[in-house]
């Protein structure tokens, strides 16, 4: 009976250690960005402010998974008749395509850094390849909610031709700028 208490004691502790820890995306901290050359005039930036996901990883083993979800519709660049053009057909299509989803098919890391996020972007049907350069990652306890939590600043690029939105195509810029800020706390 004592050696079956032991090895289920090791059998669950090792269990513990393979398992990697759960995060889940906090909104209200949480941007997924974009800049575009308008007319080469000037930069137009933009966000998303609805979004949600989680994400699993093990920094020590430098394994772990990112799914992120983002509300097409929540689209804000500051001008409501902008924000209602690129809402409909010509841009992202949010009747048809409510969601952006991001799937990492594989998180880089430097020793336990966070450094790469390699995923898969779904927009408007259509699903590529899109790389995040992550410049900054922490984790740490919060001092108000004592939750642990982890945040990062990632970048990226795509062309939004690949995806079918090419309305104004070359006058508006096919290269697309990603920027994210991204915070989730400890399940």
């Amino acid at each position: 009976m004592k050696r079956l208490l032991m090895l289920l004691f090791v059998v669950t502790q090792s269990a513990t250690v393979l398992a990697m820890d759960s995060y889940t995306i906090d909104s209200r901290h949480t941007f997924p960005g974009f800049e575009i050359d308008h007319l080469g005039f000037s930069t137009q930036r933009g966000r998303f402010n609805s979004t949600r996901g989680n994400l699993k990883m093990d920094p020590e083993k430098g394994k772990g998974s990112l799914q992120v979800e983002v509300d097409a519709a929540s689209i804000s660049t500051g001008l409501e008749e902008l924000e209602a053009h690129l809402r409909g057909e010509d841009f992202f299509d949010v009747q048809q395509y409510p969601k952006i989803v991001y799937q990492s098919t594989k998180l880089v890391f430097e020793k336990e850094k966070l450094v790469e996020v390699q995923g898969l972007l779904t927009m408007r049907g259509q699903t590529h390849r899109v790389d995040l350069k992550v410049d900054h990652f922490y984790c740490g306890r919060h001092f108000k909610t004592l939750k642990y939590v982890c945040g990062a600043n990632a970048s990226g690029a795509l062309k939004r031709s690949d995806f079918g939105v090419d309305k104004y195509t070359p006058f508006l810029a096919d290269k697309v700028k990603i920027v994210i800020q991204v915070e989730a706390i400890k399940d």
